[in-house]
């Protein structure tokens, strides 16, 4: 097949699609609200926000009992925003680090000297839970877990079902990122049990990038005040403000929210998280079949591997060139991510946002176009 019979990626809007983690491909119509402008303190905007607000909860079957605290940036704010809000200066978080983002929690804690300790896996490798139910068993001075339910380094999906149960059987509280998973795969505060969970808006909801957010228990929340380590990541602040006022501290990001409203509607109208995790689980299912019969090794064995973004080991073959390859891809209107990895070299393929299987098909067919021209061997493991 020549390149001009490949299929050309195109979203609803003409731009290349986006196989990446997020930021990811988003609806014509979830654009389109963004147009329009809106007061911040205007009726018909704090409508929004509050509707955006009383909905998220529901998704984790925490609707009633757990309230959404909005953190203007992207994910990584409300991620320090929940760590430096929920831990206090003379506590200790356990840390469970298996990619870059637990790493980056560490480092969170560090910068805001808190108290921590880690538990360490390789990227391909969930956390070990004897050993971090040996490590709560021997440290009672550790009051905190922090687990990454998805961890996009690897696209490995972390055992937090059975995280919760441990810490729960401690009685510590588990703080959670559910950054890349939240929407897409199923979270049960009934089984889970966790204190905060945070995500943001442009990962499986689908909207765009600015505006991240803590979903947490309302008690848990009164016990941090004062925690803070700045004044805009205050979580305590920022809820206590809503209660009050409705609206927030300081200028939110009024389009985001419009559009992260509107890519509420239609997770909703799909069927919630089930009908979007059945989609995704539907272009993740395409997608690594399909590379491995054009020759691609996946790094993580099916069990481990959620359906968010898969990771590949780079081919051997001394024809591939990674930036080569990302480069035709591109121009075919197909846009994926280098690898992270410190265990393999790698490249990563995101299966989420506007697509859907036979976006993932014609990908392929673009991809064994490539390796096509650029002569790289097949053959499979």
């Amino acid at each position: 097949m020549s390149a001009a019979q490949a299929p050309h990626g195109r979203s609803e809007t003409g731009d290349a699609l986006l196989l990446t983690p997020g930021p990811l491909t988003t609806s014509k119509s979830v654009k389109e609200v963004m147009v329009h402008d809106w007061g911040s303190r205007d009726a018909a905007f704090l409508k929004i926000n509050r509707e955006v607000l009383e909905w998220l909860p529901g998704i984790i079957n925490a609707a009633g009992d757990y309230v959404t605290v909005p953190m203007q940036g992207s994910g990584t704010f409300a991620v320090e925003a929940m760590l430096t809000t929920f831990v206090p200066p003379t506590r200790k978080c356990l840390v469970l680090i298996n990619g870059a983002y637990g790493l980056r929690a560490k480092k969170i804690l560090d910068i805001a000297r808190r108290a921590s300790v880690v538990h360490q896996t390789p990227e391909d490798v969930p956390p070990d839970l004897a050993e971090v139910d040996h490590i709560l068993c021997a440290d009672k001075t550790i009051t905190h877990v922090f687990a990454v339910h998805c961890e996009t380094t690897s696209g490995i999906l972390n055992p937090i079902e059975a995280i919760g149960a441990l810490v729960r059987k401690h009685g510590r509280s588990l703080l959670l990122d559910s950054m890349s998973a939240f929407g897409a795969l199923p979270i049960d505060l009934n089984t889970i049990g966790f204190d905060a969970v945070a995500a943001s808006s442009n990962k499986c909801i689908e909207g765009v990038p600015g505006l991240g957010f803590v979903i947490a228990s309302p008690a848990a929340l009164d016990k941090t005040a004062g925690n803070a380590t700045t004044l805009v990541l205050d979580l305590y602040d920022q809820w206590q403000n809503f209660a009050k006022t409705g609206q927030y501290r300081f200028t939110p990001p009024i389009h985001v929210i419009v559009a992260f409203h509107k890519a509420l509607e239609e997770f909703f109208a799909e069927g919630g998280q089930p009908g979007r995790g059945k989609r995704y689980a539907e272009n993740a299912r395409v997608l690594i079949e399909g590379m491995r019969e054009l020759g691609f090794k996946p790094l993580l064995k099916p069990q481990l591997q959620a359906p968010i973004i898969a990771t590949f080991h780079m081919p051997t073959d001394k024809a591939f060139v990674f930036q080569t390859f990302y480069d035709a891809l591109k121009d075919r209107g197909y846009v994926i991510y280098p690898g992270k990895l410190t265990v393999a070299d790698s490249f990563r393929i995101g299966c989420i946002g506007r697509l859907n299987a036979g976006h993932m098909r014609d990908a392929l067919a673009a991809i064994g176009e490539v390796i096509g021209e650029m002569k790289v061997s097949r053959k499979r493991d």
